[in-house]
C-alpha cells in the first residue's frame, strides 16, 4: 500500500468559527479535470479512466461514498499525489449508468468538506484518509449584513447573466446557513478551478463570503462594461439606420430641386470610365448592370462595396491600350547584346518573331519557355526582351504555387475577392500587349485548392488565350497580343499538357571563357558601382576572375561568381577607407590611382579556396574509367570503379544509384556476357565471383542511362584486367546488343571534361548535331569519337590486350571445402 500524508490544511477561520476535523475514514478518491463539486450541489460526471471506474465500484460495494477532488492540471491523464488539491469533497452517489462505449455516467451530491491526510492505496485506484470538516456558524449581526450584501450582488449578477435562472435568486433569499448560501452561489459562478477550489478552502463561512463578494464585485463590473459596449454597438445601428432614412429624404428633396449629391457624380464618373474603357460588349453589359445595381443599394452596405470593386477594376484594365512595338530589328539586337553576353538562340527567336511581325500585322505572342541552371540569365532575360520590344514588363512568381484562384482569380462569392495574377499583371502594366514572365514554372505544386498547372493551360494556349476567362472578372480577355515568357530549371517535373504548350529554348550553362566575357562586361562594374570604388581605378585581371570561377564557385551559370566579385570589391572599399590601398591615396590629389586585383591577390580577399581543381591522375588503371554526367549546375566528370573478389555471382552497386542507373549496369554485364566471344572475353566462371561497381561521393544521388558504356568499360576492364586509358572520358546509353544510344547534356558534359584535362570524348554518333553547340575554342582542344556501337568503345578505350588465362575461383575462394569447412581462398 502506498501511503503519503498531506500537509495540514490552512487556518483561514477569520471571523472566529472553529472548524472542527472529525474522526478520519477511509474513501475511494475520484479525481476531477475542470469540475469542483461544492456541499450541496447534484451534478452529473462521466467517468472513463480505468482507476476512476475502479474506484467508482468500490464506492458502490460499500455506503456509495466517495471523495471528489479537483486536480492541479486538467490535461494530467494519470495523476499522482502531487497533482491533487488536499481539499475535497465527499458526495453521495444517488445513479449510476453504465453507457455502451465503457464509461459510466453518474449523478452525485457533495455532502460535506474533507481534508485529504494521506493515501492508503494508488494501485487500482485512489483510497484515501480523510477527515470531514465541520464549521460551527455564529450567525454575528456583521455575518447577516455579509450575507445580505452577497444576495444583493448575486441577485445583480443573475439579472445580467441571462444563462442563470432567476428561480436561484429565491433559492438562495431562502437559506439561513452562510456555508451553505456561499456553497450554492459558487456553484452558479463561472469561475476557473482555481478560483473555485480556494472558496472550497476556504472553511470559514465569513472568509468563505467575503471571496465571493470580490470576485462578484469583479464579475459585475465586467459584465456592465460588456452591457456599455453592447448599447454602443446598437446605438452605432440605430444611427447607421438614421442616417440612411434622412440621406434617402434629402436624395429625394434634391431631386425635386435639381441638384446633384456626391454618390451621383461618382455614378456619373463611373458611367464615363465605362464608357471610355473600350470594352467588349459582354464586358460592357455587365459594367453597366452592375452600375444599376450599385445604384440601388445603400451606400455603407457590404454588396456595395463588391460592386464598387468589380466596377473598377472592369474599367481599369487595358481592354485597347497597348504600347508600339519597336520594330528596328538593328537597335533590337543591340539592346539585347548590351544586356546579355551569348544567350544566341533566345535572342534568334525573338528577332524571328519581330521580323513576322513586321511582315503580318496580326500575329499571337508565341509561349517560350527558357530551361537552364540557375544563373544563367532566365529571369534577366525577360526585362531585356521587354526592353528591347519597347514593351512593359510584369513578372509573376510560380514557385510553390497551389492554388488554382492565383491564376484565374476568386469569384465574387467571397469576400476579399480579387482577378488572378496574370489579370492584375494586365491591370498594372497598363497595356494588353507585356511581357509576362511566369517564373519558376516547374515547381508549382497541387493540393485540395486546385492545380495552378492545369488553370495555365487556357492562358498559355495561342489557340485558346484569345478568350481568357477569369473567375473574379467573369468575362473574356484577349491575351493573344501578351508576350508570354517562362523560365524552368528541369523539363521533366512540368506536366506533359502544359509543356505540350510551351516552345522550349534550353539555355546551356557558360563556358570559363564566357564567365570570364561576362564578368569583365556586366559582373565587374556592376559591383564596382555598387560598392562605391569604381572611382578609384580598380581592375581584374583576366587570371584572377579565372581563379575566382575555378576555385571559389562550381556552377554553370554566374550567382555565386558576382558574390565572390562583390566580396572582393567590399574588402578593397574597405582597405580604401583604412588607408591600406596606398595607390588609391592618389584621388585625393586629382590623379587617380589603380587597384589591381591579381590571381595571387584572390585568396588574400576571400581566404581558404571552396572547391579545389581536381588534378587527373595520369597512370591508366583497371576498372577505372571516366564516365560524364550532367547535373543542375552543368557538368562533371563521374568516375567508375570496379573490383572483383570471390563470392556467389552478386553484382554489388553502390553510391546511391537511382533504379535506371541499376539496370544500365545490369545491362552492361549482360552484354558483355552475351558477346564474350565477339569482344574476346576472357573465360571467367560468374558463380564464383562477386563484382562491386563503385560511383564516388556516395552522399550525392545519380541515376540516368548515360553511364551505360561506361560501366560496361569499367566492368570489362576489370575482368579482363586490362587498362582504360584514363585522358578518355565517355557517355552513352548501351543496350542489350551492344548500341551506343544517344543523351542528352553534351555540352555541360564536354565542357567538364575539357575543365579536368580530358583530351578524347567517347560518344554516340548520334549526339553529333549537339556538339554545333560547342564553343569552337573548346572543340579543337578535344578529340571526339563518334561510335554507334559498344565493341567500338572498348577498341577506342583500352590500352593493351585483354589476358586469356581463364577466371575462376575454387570453392575453397566462396569460404567452403570438400567438408563443408571454411577454407582458404584459391584462385585458378
Amino acid at each position: 500500500m502506498a501511503t503519503e500524508d498531506h500537509s495540514n490544511p490552512p487556518d483561514n477561520n477569520s471571523d472566529g468559527d472553529i472548524a472542527q476535523f472529525n474522526p478520519a475514514e477511509n474513501f475511494p478518491l475520484l479525481p476531477l479535470r475542470d469540475v469542483v463539486v461544492f456541499p450541496y450541489m447534484v451534478v452529473p460526471l462521466f467517468v472513463g479512466r480505468k482507476k476512476s471506474i475502479r474506484a467508482i465500484e468500490e464506492a458502490m460495494l460499500k455506503n456509495r461514498k466517495i471523495v471528489l477532488c479537483s486536480q492541479k492540471q486538467a490535461k494530467t491523464d494519470d495523476p499522482e499525489v502531487e497533482d491533487l488539491y488536499e481539499t475535497g469533497t465527499v458526495a453521495e452517489i444517488l445513479q449510476l449508468l453504465k453507457l455502451p462505449d465503457g464509461i459510466l455516467k453518474i449523478l452525485v451530491e457533495g455532502t460535506t468538506r474533507v481534508c485529504i491526510r494521506k493515501f492508503t492505496r494508488m494501485d487500482e485506484y485512489f483510497e484515501v484518509e480523510a477527515e470531514r470538516i465541520a464549521v460551527e456558524d455564529r450567525k454575528t449581526i456583521e455575518l447577516q449584513a455579509l450575507m445580505r450584501n452577497v444576495i444583493a450582488l448575486f441577485e445583480q449578477y443573475v439579472k445580467l447573466n441571462k444563462k442563470i435562472p432567476l428561480e436561484v435568486i429565491m433559492v438562495a433569499n431562502n437559506v439561513e446557513e452562510p456555508g451553505r448560501l456561499g456553497d450554492i452561489i459558487t456553484a452558479h459562478l463561472n469561475l476557473k478551478v482555481d478560483e473555485k477550489q480556494e472558496i472550497l478552502e476556504a472553511f470559514a463561512p465569513r472568509a468563505r463570503l467575503e471571496k465571493i463578494a470580490a470576485i462578484l464585485n469583479r464579475e459585475l463590473e465586467i459584465m456592465m462594461v460588456e452591457k456599455k459596449i453592447r448599447g454602443q454597438v446598437r446605438k452605432q445601428m440605430e444611427q447607421i439606420q438614421k442616417e440612411y432614412y434622412l440621406r434617402e429624404q434629402m436624395k429625394a428633396i434634391q431631386k425635386e430641386l435639381g441638384e446633384t449629391d456626391e454618390r451621383t457624380e461618382e455614378l456619373e464618373e463611373l458611367k464615363q470610365a465605362i464608357a471610355k474603357a473600350g470594352m467588349p460588349e459582354e464586358a460592357r453589359e455587365k459594367a453597366e448592370k452592375e452600375l444599376s445595381k450599385l445604384n440601388k443599394m445603400p451606400p455603407g452596405s457590404a454588396e456595395a462595396t463588391v460592386s464598387r470593386n468589380y466596377i473598377d477594376w472592369l474599367v481599369s484594365l487595358p481592354w485597347k491600350k497597348r504600347s508600339k512595338d519597336r520594330m528596328d530589328i538593328k537597335k533590337c539586337q543591340e539592346i539585347l547584346d548590351e544586356d546579355h553576353y551569348g544567350l544566341d538562340r533566345v535572342k534568334e527567336r525573338i528577332l524571328e518573331y519581330l521580323a513576322v511581325c513586321r511582315l503580318k500585322k496580326s500575329i499571337k505572342g508565341p509561349i517560350l519557355c527558357l530551361i537552364g541552371p540557375p544563373g544563367v540569365g532566365k529571369t534577366s532575360l525577360g526585362k531585356s526582351i521587354a526592353r528591347s520590344l519597347n514593351r512593359k514588363f510584369s513578372r509573376i512568381s510560380l514557385g510553390g504555387m497551389r492554388d488554382e484562384a492565383e491564376i484565374r482569380g476568386h469569384r465574387r462569392t467571397y469576400i476579399g475577392a480579387m482577378p488572378g495574377r496574370i489579370i492584375q499583371a494586365l491591370r498594372d502594366t497598363g497595356t494588353n500587349n507585356p511581357v509576362i514572365l511566369l517564373d519558376e514554372i516547374d515547381k508549382m505544386g497541387m493540393d485540395f485548392r486546385g492545380d495552378p498547372s492545369s488553370a495555365l493551360l487556357e492562358a498559355l494556349d495561342p489557340e485558346q488565350n484569345h478568350s481568357f476567362s477569369d473567375h473574379y472578372v467573369s468575362t473574356p480577355f484577349d491575351l493573344s497580343k501578351v508576350l508570354f515568357l517562362t523560365t524552368a530549371n528541369v523539363p521533366h517535373t512540368i506536366p506533359g499538357p502544359l509543356r505540350d504548350r510551351l516552345e522550349i529554348v534550353y539555355l546551356p550553362g557558360y563556358t570559363q571563357e564566357e564567365k570570364v566575357q561576362i564578368s569583365r562586361k556586366y559582373l565587374v562594374p556592376k559591383q564596382k558601382e555598387a560598392n562605391g570604388i569604381d572611382k578609384f581605378g580598380v581592375e581584374f585581371d583576366d587570371s584572377s576572375i579565372v581563379e575566382v570561377i575555378r576555385k571559389f564557385t562550381r556552377e554553370s551559370g554566374v550567382r555565386s561568381l558576382e558574390r565572390e566579385l562583390a566580396s572582393i570589391c567590399r574588402k578593397i572599399a574597405r582597405d580604401i577607407v583604412v588607408g591600406d590601398c596606398k595607390d588609391a591615396k592618389k584621388e585625393e590629389k586629382g590623379k587617380p590611382g589603380k587597384i589591381k586585383v591579381t590571381a595571387a591577390e584572390v585568396e588574400k580577399y576571400l581566404g581558404i579556396p571552396k572547391f579545389h581543381v581536381e588534378k587527373r591522375e595520369g597512370k591508366d588503371e583497371i576498372g577505372l574509367v571516366n564516365g560524364l554526367a550532367w547535373t543542375e549546375v552543368g557538368g562533371t566528370i563521374l568516375p567508375i570503379e570496379v573490383v572483383f573478389m570471390p563470392g556467389r555471382g552478386k553484382i554489388i552497386l553502390t553510391g546511391s544509384l537511382g533504379e535506371v542507373m541499376k539496370e544500365s549496369a545490369h545491362t552492361g554485364m549482360s552484354y558483355l556476357r552475351s558477346h564474350a566471344d565477339q569482344i574476346k572475353m576472357r573465360p571467367i566462371d560468374y558463380d564464383c565471383l562477386d563484382l562491386h561497381i563503385h560511383f564516388p561521393e556516395g552522399a550525392v544521388p545519380k541515376d540516368g542511362p548515360s553511364a551505360g558504356i561506361a560501366i560496361a568499360t569499367a566492368i570489362y576492364s576489370a575482368l579482363n584486367e586490362v587498362p582504360v586509358n584514363n585522358s578518355f572520358a565517355m557517355t552513352g546509353e548501351i543496350t542489350l546488343r551492344g548500341r551506343v544510344l544517344p543523351v542528352g547534356g553534351i555540352k555541360e558534359k564536354l565542357l567538364a571534361a575539357h575543365r579536368q584535362g580530358i583530351t578524347d570524348i567517347i560518344l554516340s554518333a548520334e549526339n553529333e548535331k549537339e556538339l554545333e553547340e560547342i564553343p569552337e575554342n573548346i572543340r579543337k582542344n578535344l578529340t571526339i569519337h563518334k561510335v554507334k556501337t559498344a565493341d567500338e568503345v572498348l577498341g577506342l578505350a583500352l590500352v593493351g590486350k585483354p589476358k586469356n588465362s581463364p577466371l575462376k575461383f575454387s570453392r575453397r575462394a566462396i569460404g567452403i571445402d570438400a567438408k563443408g569447412k571454411k577454407g582458404k581462398a584459391a584462385r585458378n
